[in-house]
Parts: structure tokens; sequence; C-alpha cells
């Protein structure tokens, strides 16, 4: 009953609204090219889905309607600057451009010299409700329209309600494309959780069985030593059996409790990585750089942690003297960047092969190592080079340009399990890093590496790229 009397007040009140409307929309007396110009615009702005054709489509129904020209300012994703990001007359920049001086953000219309600047309203959001509202909570951007000697009284009072009806249809698309953002966000965190930590941690189940069997071990000794308790005159020889099995038992479980530990500590940091808070609030990957002892405190902990997979495969590992010299230090994302590596090594396991070497010898290796790239990243900007080698087969060409792309497996991985997402996770950690990533063949195997910045000082921190309201 309460739900039916609920539905009847909420049709009412919509009812309300409509009338209001309809008395408002007969007050405005609109042109029939500008009440044409809403009626397009509202066609138009739902039939074309990027913000990019939707921004074409605010200047051009002026243009085309009204004979006005225009540009559309916005604020970047950071609320912090007023960038140009279409013009009637440009069509889309590539690249926004930053706002001139005589353009600012305000709640009210403005004259220039030469154009009238409209502000474009956010709908309001019961988010904001209770808090204080900045100006950038308010408005979103400027409409610019020119020449002003073709703008009436009349025309004024429809370009506001026409940059309010741009306000809020942008306002409500950069919610969806947000929330999309957010649903890939986290649907490619599940699968980096799978891989990174669901998938490896199995691992544990290993060790679990290896504490096990040195509990069957004990279970033996503890027999051994009862038989000898009852014996008279115990020979020299059981006694030192007995001596010899508690010793390699003792070192058995003390390798087991260590591989425990950094199992755990590994995973823990993964964990610590992925869930992060601010992860989920801001929908992508949020650093948390620190100045970092790459070789110590990431390459080795993970080469380490991979030795004994190594070696059950029969690959021998060569360690590079360049690494073992002088430490290299970035300021990184450790949990992250760990991670990355994490990812090369478990593939180097899987799909390291054995090759005949140039000198005719069998040889079956992973490599791994790194190099400085003299302005990489432009004028006085070098670059670190890091490598991990495997001998084996290449890749054919067609796998190469596409390895680092999600959910793509090569021939080669057929046998093997895994979801063909470690490599795209190690391509969007490194380019969050400001960095690049890249596959090459050579002449004995296949080199997998990645590419971070050098810092032009020690401050200086790796940041994501800024994004602009469209991106």
């Amino acid at each position: 009953m309460e739900q039916e009397r609920q539905a009847g007040q909420d049709l009412a009140q919509i009812r309300k609204r409509i009338r209001e409307k309809r008395e408002s929309y007969a007050s405005y007396n609109f042109t029939p090219a500008q009440n044409d110009l809403l009626r397009a615009f509202f066609d138009l702005a739902q039939e074309f889905d990027s913000n990019e054709d939707f921004y074409q489509v605010c200047v051009a129904a002026l243009s085309e309607f009204l004979g006005l020209e225009s540009r559309l300012y916005l604020l970047n994703r950071e609320g912090e600057e007023l960038l140009l990001y279409c013009d009637s007359r440009r069509g889309l920049l590539p690249l926004p451009e930053k706002a001139p001086a005589y353009i600012h953000l305000g709640c009210k219309a403005y004259d220039s010299d030469h154009s009238l600047l409209i502000p474009i309203h956010r709908k309001p959001s019961e988010l904001q409700e209770g808090r204080k509202k900045t100006l950038s909570m308010l408005v979103m951007g400027v409409l610019e329209v020119y020449p002003m000697e073709k703008i009436s009284k009349a025309d004024r009072f429809f370009l506001r309600k026409y940059s309010n009806r741009i306000g809020y249809n942008l306002h409500n698309r950069l919610i969806s494309h947000e929330n999309i953002r957010h649903l890939n966000f986290i649907n490619n965190l599940v699968m980096d959780i799978e891989h990174n930590v669901i998938t490896p941690n199995m691992y544990f189940k290993h060790l679990f069985n290896q504490l096990k069997a040195r509990i069957s071990d004990i279970d033996e000794l503890e027999a051994l030593i009862t038989g000898l308790k009852k014996s008279q005159g115990v020979p020299k020889a059981n006694c030192e059996l007995v001596i010899s099995k508690v010793s390699t038992l003792h070192q058995r479980l003390l390798e087991n409790h260590r591989e425990l530990l950094e199992h755990h500590a590994n995973y823990s940091l993964f964990l610590e990585s992925l869930f992060r808070r601010d992860h989920f609030a801001k929908g992508r990957f949020v650093l948390r750089p620190r100045k970092c002892a790459i070789d110590q405190e990431i390459v080795a902990p993970q080469l380490d942690h991979f030795l004994n997979r190594f070696k059950s495969r029969g690959i021998v590992v060569e360690r590079p003297g360049d690494m073992e010299g002088e430490e290299l230090f970035l300021r990184v994302d450790v949990g992250l960047l760990t991670q990355v590596y994490a990812n090369l090594f478990s593939n180097a396991v899987k799909y390291t092969a054995e090759i005949t070497s140039r000198r005719g010898e069998r040889r079956k290796a992973v490599a791994y190592g790194r190099e400085i790239i003299p302005d990489c990243f432009g004028p006085g900007r070098d670059g670190v080079k890091f490598n991990v080698f495997t001998t084996g087969e290449h890749l054919s060409a067609a796998e190469a340009k596409t390895v680092f792309a999600d959910g793509v497996r090569g021939e080669r991985s057929k046998n093997q399990p895994g979801t063909g997402h470690g490599l795209a996770f190690v391509k969007q950690v490194v380019e969050i890093h400001g960095g690049v990533v890249g596959y090459e063949a050579t002449e004995e195997g296949n080199n997998f590496y990645f590419v971070l910045p050098v810092p032009r000082s020690e401050e200086e921190a790796p940041e994501p790229p800024l994004l602009g309201a469209d991106r």
C-alpha cells in the first residue's frame, strides 16, 4: 500500500514538472531555427557515442542552424586548466590547446571584444549535497560564440539555454564513460588478481606437500629412535644414521620455512599493490612511487623466488655483470613493478626452450640485464632498458605485433596454463610509470623488455599521463 502511495506521489511530481516545462517553452519564444537546432542536437547527442563526436555536434549545430561560429573549452580531468577541445572552423583538435588569456571560468556569461562567453554548468549531483561547492564542481567549461554583431539579445537567452543542454548531456556522458572505465578497470583488476596472486598462490600447496613429507620423515625417525631405545648395545653406525637423518631433516624444514616466509612476503606485496583503495576510487592504477634499488629490491628477490622452478626445468640462469657492480635507483611503485618481473620470469619458466648455440653447444637459458639508452624519451631524457631474454624459437611476425595485447596467446602456449593477461598487465604498469614495452627477436631466442625514463632529479616521480575530459 505504501509503495502504491509513493508511486502516485512520484507520478504527480513528474506531471507537475512537465507542466512547468511546457509553460517555460511557451515563454521562451524560440525561433523555428532555434527549435530545429535543439531537436537536431538531442537527436545527434543520442546518435553519436564518443565524446569527440559530441563536441563537434555542439559547435557545428550553431554554425549550421544560426550561422554562428563557436569554440568549446573544457576543464581537464584534474579540474585545474581550461583547454580548447573543438572549434567550429578547425573541428576536433588533435591535442587540446590551452585557453587564451581572455577566457576564464565563471558562473555567469560575459563578453570579450569579439565574442560571447557562456559557462557550461554541470548537472547538480546528490553526491555534492552538503559539501562546500567549488567553481569546478559547478562549471565544467566555457562555450565561446562569435561574431558579436550577429548575436541578438534573444540569441543570448537561447545560447544560455543551449549551453545548459550541453552541460547536462556532457555531465551524463562523462559519468557514463567514467563508470565504464571503472568497470573495465575492475574487470582487468580481477584478472590481475587471478593471474598474479590466485594462480601462483597454488605454489603454497607444493610447499605444504613438502612439509607433509618432512613430517613423515619425522615419523620414521621416531620409529627408528624407539627401536634403538629398546635394543641393547646400539651400534655406532645406527647412532650416526639417526644424527644424519635429524640434521638433514632440520635443514629441509628450515628451507621449507624460508620458502614459505618468502612466498608469503611476495604475495602480501602483490595483494597490497592490487587491493589499494585508491585503485577502486579512481578506476585506474594509482602509483605509490618511492626511491628504490631496482636490482636489490625487485629483480634479485623475484629471481630467487623462481630459481627452483628454473632449475627443475633445466634452465640455466645467466646473471649479468652490469647489474652487480653499480646499483640503479629509480622512483617506482615497488609492488606493481615487482609483478612485472614476476610475469616475465613466469613466462620464462614456461617458454624457455633448448637451442644449439653459435658455438654448437646445447643451451637452455634465461638472462636478464639493463642498459642506458640516451635521449630515449626526448633530448636530455635518457631511458633504462630492462631485458629478460630466453632461448628458444622466435615468435612469428603476427605474434610479435600482438604479444602485449590482453587475452592473446601464442601458438606455443596452447599446452601451457595461462590467460594471456600477463604481458598486458606488464604493458599497463610500465606505461603508467611513463615507460614503454617491447619485444625483439635475437640470434638465439627472444628478448622481452621495458624502458623507464631516468628522472631529471631525485625528486621527480613517475605520473600517469594527464587525460582530458574527453579521453
